[in-house]
């Protein structure tokens, strides 16, 4: 139940308007001074104080900028006379939320109030659900060990709270959009929108006007005006996802958006200034683009300021254990399930799988499994006969040498780690087999083990 303060030197005004609040629902306390209002708030949190603006010693204006320095989050209605109209309007550009000419009525007041607190409530939903996208991208809740995919949350992590614009590159799947999002929730721009739209998705007639927004008449649909992508993103941070699939046209326009955070709308000739962080995206090769005449040269630069390159999930199949975890948890709770894990010959053949589709493939992988399984683990079985052929050979371990270089002796571990790993989960850990896979003695295998801290994963 809301908890209203009304504030008012006239008696007879305080028992009116706390007898009408009282009897829509509302709890609501009196004073009698701007003082005692002063010390009310001090005393109990209130959710809205209604205050006359013309009191002796104390004025509603003293009230009005006590709250708003020091409780914030308390909305303020000023009760105004004839003659304090512009007393009441400097309140309002002072913060407070609406102000109700004497006298008062009912129906306006109520009506005045309500509007009020539903506005609050929006906006402390919308707080708690921007705090909440923040935990939910943070650096720590990102799924992943391996070096390749550390390398990517260091560069997240050093340029997030940055201006510099970013281009996302990496396969279908891999999490590009992940990784805009904990850019911009972990940047200082959070508070304002980030916006998201898919180039590839929409036709080039239409995109143009999503992006730019369009006056009325622009064309024959345009029945009115409509604000654009970038201008809601003002303040913000624009993702624009697949924007390798952007026409030579709309580039053009992009450019100068990047260079001068400036358009027009489409039909329209006043220039409309914001102030945007953009952020791209795509799994094509630009480059090849630009040599074939698809993708202007200047753009990409402008939009390659810092860029990502976002690994494979063949690339980083130690961290396949981590995730298939993760996303068990995920749809148990989603699906109302209690699957325990899996077991060590589902992991295996899950472990030598390529993950053409990448991390989307094998969430959309476990999601199935929870769904269908009707016992306690996901054993081989349940896998489609896509994971039953093991037959991968053990070197087909891969390691890149970045334009940045590589830690050698860190590269030469892992690659190491993941033999092993391959060999035993081929032959079910048994060491001795595992040994003669990789050419070593077993004594030799058990200390390596031993050495790397290499455990035999329990999805439980």
């Amino acid at each position: 139940m809301p908890k209203i303060l009304v504030v008012d030197d006239e008696p007879e005004i305080l028992e009116i308007l706390s007898d009408v609040l009282r009897r829509a629902g509302y709890e609501v306390q009196t004073a009698g001074n701007g003082r005692m209002a002063i010390e009310e708030v001090n005393n109990s949190p209130y959710d809205l104080v209604i205050t006359d603006l013309n009191m002796p010693e104390v004025d509603g204006m003293a009230v009005l900028q006590h709250i708003i320095t020091e409780f914030p989050d308390t909305l303020c209605i000023i009760l105004t006379g004839y003659g304090t109209i512009k007393g009441s309007v400097e309140a309002i550009k002072l913060g407070a939320v609406d102000y109700v000419a004497k006298p008062v009525k009912s129906e306006e007041m109520l009506m005045i109030v309500e509007k009020a607190l539903r506005y609050q409530m929006l906006e402390r939903e919308n707080t708690l659900l921007k705090n909440q996208l923040r935990q939910k991208y943070r650096f720590e809740n990102f799924v992943g060990k391996s070096p390749a995919i550390q390398e990517v949350f260091e560069l997240i992590e050093k340029v997030a709270d940055t201006d510099s614009t970013i281009l996302i590159t990496g396969a279908s799947g891999t999490g590009k959009e992940l990784v805009a999002r904990a850019i911009h929730y972990n940047s200082r721009r959070r508070k304002k929108p980030m916006i998201t739209i898919n180039c590839g998705a929409i036709p080039e007639e239409l995109l143009e006007s999503e992006l730019f927004g369009h006056e009325k008449g622009a064309f024959t649909s345009a029945h009115k005006t409509r604000i654009g992508r970038f201008e809601i993103a003002n303040g913000g941070t624009m993702f624009l996802d697949e924007i390798g699939d952007m026409s030579p046209n709309l580039q053009v326009k992009l450019l100068r958006v990047l260079q001068e955070q400036k358009f027009e709308r489409v039909g329209g000739i006043k220039t409309i200034c914001v102030d945007i962080r953009i952020i791209a995206a795509t799994n094509t090769d630009l480059k090849k683009a630009i040599a074939k005449g698809a993708f202007r040269e200047d753009l990409y630069y402008r939009l390659n300021v810092i860029p990502i390159r976002v690994p494979s999930l063949k690339d980083r199949k130690t961290d396949i254990p981590l995730f298939l975890d993760f996303f068990l948890e995920k749809f148990n709770k989603r699906k109302n399930k209690h699957i325990k894990g899996f077991t060590p010959e589902a992991v295996t053949a899950l472990l030598q799988y390529d993950w053409p589709g990448n991390v989307r493939q094998l969430e959309n992988l476990v999601e199935r499994l929870v769904i269908l399984a009707d016992h306690e683990e996901i054993c081989f079985e349940d896998l489609s006969g896509n994971f039953h052929n093991t037959d991968e050979p053990v070197h087909t371990v891969e390691m890149t040498v970045t334009d940045k270089g590589i830690p050698f002796n860190a590269a030469v571990e892992e690659y190491e780690k993941q033999l092993i790993l391959q060999a035993l989960n081929k032959t079910n850990w048994v060491k001795k087999r595992a040994a003669e896979l990789l050419n070593i003695n077993r004594t030799t295998l058990v200390e390596k083990i031993k050495k790397k801290n290499i455990v035999r994963p329990h999805l439980s």
